[in-house]
């Protein structure tokens, strides 16, 4: 899989901005808030219809302008795609492959990335919150049915929760409307915290491997941490009973908070070094190992199992590592992945590293 060409128009700050990729390594140059990450946030978007950095789409949009469009060719499976992303300012989107007006699940399919930023570099410090969008945008990039689930158990998290609000205001409860809210959610939490599961499983092992070539005095594990499950519930049918019952026992605490105390959109992922709990006790560097353990990680399982490699999104992280990860970094990337790196300046990188890299350069928005 290649990006073979990206053309950004009204998107952020780069109102007419296109680039030809015609080597698996690109890198961008610019100083600070010249373009260099929104070129790196429309192409991750493109993968996964999220961005690292906001929920409102509304904000890609060009001050000067009422709508931006992506558009990009990528090579993939001997085939030519032709991907492009239209959203105005009335909210109307229009998404097209090959020229054809396509839905949002055959969309995302197209293009797989994985991106690692400075932000993910605070993975273990962040909140939980930080955590389980993390996990969740890179289970979506192998199982594409997946945000359907989450959006589904968020719409009825919200619906339980004006149910309570309204019980709050009138002092009238629908007993067996709740008890159905509580039915779905076990449902289809179970099925989240299921695949959640298994994809940590999956990482740790490949993630493990990883870290200690990297650091060899020091083994690495995590765990998800789920306030009703004591880690051995491992198929769906023994989550969801488990959930359940944390929902009968705790009936009362969300009566009186008005809200759902229980469930994925509570749970969080914990990080070991040494069976130690990395964000207490690991340092600033072990905890960057760790992280950079997980999105090597992710290239290799995106590569299994969609048989394509993926593309790295390298923004400005390099300069945050030190030499021993930077060299780990940049020599454990496949060949065949293609690798787009963003960067203040080329002082980085090693004379050998640039001799086949494709060096573009942005100032305000525009290519120079």
């Amino acid at each position: 899989m290649k990006i073979l060409s990206l053309k950004l128009t009204d998107y952020r700050n780069c109102k007419d901005v296109e680039l030809n990729f015609g080597t698996n390594k690109a890198l961008i140059i610019g100083k600070n808030a010249q373009g260099k990450t929104n070129i790196l946030e429309s192409l991750y978007f493109l993968s996964c219809n999220k961005s690292p950095r906001t929920s409102n789409v509304s904000e890609f949009i060009n001050f000067d302008s009422d709508l931006f469009k992506i558009s990009a060719k990528i090579f993939k499976s001997d085939t030519d795609i032709d991907m492009s992303y239209t959203y105005n300012t009335d909210k109307k989107r229009e998404i097209r492959l090959n020229g054809l007006k396509s839905n949002i699940k055959d969309f995302k399919s197209v293009l797989k990335t994985v991106l690692f930023s400075t932000a993910d570099l605070l993975l273990l410090r962040g909140t939980p919150q930080d955590r389980r969008d993390w996990l969740d945008r890179a289970i979506s990039q192998i199982y594409p049915a997946y945000d359907e689930r989450l959006s589904k158990y968020d719409k009825i998290r919200i619906q339980k929760n004006n149910l309570l609000k309204d019980y709050a205001k009138t002092g009238r409860f629908n007993e067996s409307l709740f008890e159905v809210y509580n039915e779905q959610l076990s449902v289809s939490g179970s099925n989240i915290i299921y695949l959640r599961k298994k994809y940590l499983k999956e990482i740790e092992n490949i993630a493990s491997v990883k870290h200690s070539t990297i650091i060899s005095s020091e083994s690495f594990s995590l765990a998800y941490d789920c306030s009703f499950l004591n880690n051995e519930e491992d198929n769906i049918s023994d989550i969801q009973t488990a959930f359940m019952n944390s929902l009968n026992e705790r009936k009362q605490e969300e009566i009186r908070r008005c809200q759902s105390c229980v469930g994925p959109h509570r749970d969080d992922i914990i990080f070991y070094i040494n069976n130690q709990e990395a964000v207490k006790f690991a340092s600033q560097g072990q905890q960057r190992t760790i992280v950079l353990a997980l999105k090597l990680a992710e290239l290799d399982i995106i590569t299994d199992k969609t048989g394509d490699n993926p593309v790295l999104l390298l923004d400005d992280v390099l300069a945050e590592l030190d030499d021993i990860r930077q060299n780990y970094l940049l020599k454990s990337i496949n060949p065949n992945t293609q690798t787009i790196i963003t960067s203040v300046d080329t002082l980085l990188f090693e004379d050998e590293f640039l001799k086949d890299v494709q060096i573009f350069k942005i100032e305000n928005g525009k290519l120079i």
